[in-house]
């Protein structure tokens, strides 16, 4: 079964070196939203204006599938 990485960009880069064994690309970008979802929740009002959390989903060679982005602005 291919492994997939989850790579966390917010405040610092915490990479996944374990990953997840997965069917396929597509059960990953199911994994990645349902954890993203998870890990947004638990950053309990850590999200700045001007900020970006960002979630970078790669194959087992560390080629990109899919990003998540999630952008907190002020308005103007």
């Amino acid at each position: 079964m291919p492994r997939y990485f989850f790579h966390i960009f917010h405040d610092r880069k915490e990479l996944d070196h374990e990953g997840e064994e997965l069917p396929d690309k597509h059960a990953a970008w199911q994994e990645a939203t349902i954890t993203a979802g998870q890990i947004l929740q638990g950053l309990d009002g850590r999200l700045k204006p001007d900020r970006e959390w960002r979630m970078e989903v790669t194959d087992e060679f560390q080629n990109p599938l899919f990003v998540l982005h999630i952008s907190a602005e002020k308005p103007k």
